[in-house]
This record gives C-alpha cells, sequence and structure tokens, in this order.
C-alpha cells in the first residue's frame, strides 16, 4: 500500500508541477490567413467553414477553449495543433510552390471526402465544426476549382 501511496503522491506532484509550465500559445496578430484568401478568394460560405472547421489547427491562430489551461490537456491540444500545421499552414500559403499548393487542396478533398477532417476529437467540443453533407461538397468543389489556379506539369 505504501508503494501505491507514494506513486499517486508522485503523479500528483507532476501534475501540479504541469501546471505552471505549458505550451506556447498559437496566437497571431493581424490577419493571418490574407494571403491565403485573397489568392484563393474562397466564397463567404466556404470561408465560414475555413474559420469554424480548419483554421484553428491549420493556421497561427487558434481560438483556444477554457480548458486549454489544464495540463495535460493543453499539452495534447499543442500537439494537435503543431501536427496539424505540419500538413497544411494556411498561414503559411505564400511560401508554398504551386505545386505543394496544388497538392494541399487536394489533400484537404480526400480528408473531407474520408471524413478525416474535422477531427472527431475537435467536433466533439465544437459541434459547429461538423460539417453536413452539403457543407462537405461546398469545401471539396470549392477546392477542387481553386486547384485550377495551379497547373502542375504532370
Amino acid at each position: 500500500m505504501k508503494i501505491a501511496k507514494k506513486i499517486a503522491t508522485a503523479l500528483l506532484i507532476i501534475l501540479i508541477a504541469m501546471q505552471f509550465y505549458r505550451p506556447e500559445k498559437n496566437i497571431a496578430e493581424g490577419d493571418y490567413v490574407a494571403a491565403f484568401e485573397a489568392e484563393t478568394k474562397p466564397s463567404p460560405a466556404v470561408q465560414q467553414i475555413l474559420e469554424t472547421t480548419c483554421y484553428d489547427c491549420h493556421s497561427a491562430n487558434t481560438v483556444y477553449p477554457w480548458y486549454n489551461n489544464i495540463a495535460p490537456i493543453s499539452y495534447w491540444l499543442d500537439d494537435h495543433i503543431e501536427e496539424g500545421k505540419e500538413h497544411l499552414n494556411f498561414s503559411d500559403w505564400k511560401n508554398y510552390s504551386a505545386k505543394k499548393k496544388d497538392h494541399k487542396l487536394e489533400e484537404l478533398v480526400e480528408e473531407v471526402e474520408e471524413g478525416e477532417m474535422p477531427l472527431n476529437e475537435y467536433t466533439w467540443t465544437h459541434k459547429e465544426a461538423k460539417l453536413t453533407a452539403d457543407q462537405k461538397k461546398l469545401l471539396m468543389d470549392w477546392a477542387k476549382t481553386t486547384r485550377s489556379l495551379y497547373p502542375v506539369a504532370e
């Protein structure tokens, strides 16, 4: 019984210490997706979908829920955001080559079509991010059309 108590005490101390060492927040100043939106010209409906469903994890600015202030949840969310930005970062769009832009839009279509995006973990707490069939079609049609901006030699 003593060993279990020592382990529980150590875990409690670690959990308390974690509250003081949080990951840096993903918060940008200014219009962090301006270049992307100016170039791809999403309709107001598509722009709303992107804002509600994509930008938190795929841009330089995240709107954090209250529970992000609790470790280890803050570490878990940080990991999701960093991984999301590794795959696609709308804030870094101007630095992508035409080939990469085309590929990222192709991946966007695939991920939405297969139901991989937005992540279930995100939609559990962001009900407004759960896409309807019409929203999925609108987003995928926009991405397919937008790919024509980036002619890539096969």
